[in-house]
């Protein structure tokens, strides 16, 4: 059977007002007025059915009755203070779930967690990767990166970073009998194309980059397809052909020196990374704190 309880305001007045022994200093805590603490105390009174207090001339004493009753009642705030605080903590700081992209994960976010990770320990960040987009209503995800035109309604949303596309290769492809000295000499090697289904129509294909660049006699529609832009960069770093890619995600290994430029020409999209996460969940000092760190490592 379910227990009936008071109301939980008679007992926070009641609780207040036992160990101030005064109306006047409880409604001061409580931040209401004497005369509401005296009609709580009286609710919880008439709900018992036994007095609480000895209302005397300017003082306040417990009865047998309050004075049996208020150990009780003290020890149940206590320990509700400390459930709350404990899930307080636990919103704040434990596991932070993260939606994000496979090849956004994988080939940039991933190869950068280990700083957010020494600088925040208590933070533990769980990556879902995936390219379905997340339904926050479940309460399973805390935040998502998503690439795309920012419109999305009901979330808080913001601006990591804008992307470009640009051609990329091993560096063993700039040199030998086919080395690629201009975009002409794209005709004599394999296309890597990124089909990922991103929904971006800004995003340019071969198509697009060898009209720009003012190429006609290469043959944009032969080559390799791969439907993960991570995909795409491997290909890439192994040799195996010369592949648009996206700025962001070829960051690391044009670095490193594994992928390199052989032609200046970069065109711009419309889509960008953005950070989503529910209006409540912003406020969260987790997800306040991994948004920093982002920001920061984004150069944002």
């Amino acid at each position: 059977m379910a227990r009936s309880l008071p109301p939980l305001n008679a007992l926070r007045a009641f609780e207040a007002a036992a160990r101030h022994l005064s109306f006047t200093k409880a409604a001061a805590e409580l931040h209401v007025t004497p005369a509401a603490i005296g009609q709580q105390v009286k609710l919880l009174e008439d709900y018992l059915g036994v007095a609480l207090f000895r209302r005397l001339h300017r003082a306040l004493m417990l009865t047998e009755a309050g004075q049996m009753c208020l150990p009780g009642v003290r020890d149940g705030f206590d320990r509700l203070t400390e459930a709350m605080a404990r899930l307080s903590n636990l919103e704040d700081a434990g596991v932070l779930t993260v939606s994000v992209a496979p090849s956004f994960a994988s080939k940039w976010l991933v190869p950068r967690l280990d700083t957010f990770q020494a600088a925040n320990p208590e933070i533990d960040v769980h990556i879902a990767a995936s390219m379905q987009v997340v339904d926050f209503s479940s309460g399973e995800v805390d935040l998502a990166i998503r690439y795309g035109a920012g419109r999305y309604e009901g979330l808080a949303v913001e601006r990591v970073m804008t992307e470009t596309v640009l051609p990329v290769c091993s560096p063993q492809l700039l040199g030998g009998k086919h080395a690629l000295t201009n975009p002409e000499s794209l005709r004599h090697h394999t296309l890597l194309h990124d089909m990922s289904p991103d929904n971006d129509p800004s995003c340019p294909d071969w198509r697009m980059w060898l009209r720009a660049s003012g190429v006609a006699e290469v043959d944009w529609n032969r080559g390799l397809r791969f439907n993960q832009s991570s995909l795409v960069i491997e290909a890439a770093v192994s040799g195996r052909g010369v592949a648009l890619a996206k700025s962001a995600l070829a960051e690391a290994d044009l670095k490193a020196g594994r992928l390199v430029r052989p032609f200046d020409r970069i065109l711009p999209i419309e889509f960008a990374y953005y950070l989503v996460c529910p209006p409540h969940k912003a406020e969260l000092r987790k997800v306040r704190v991994f948004r920093d760190w982002l920001m920061g490592a984004a150069g944002t």
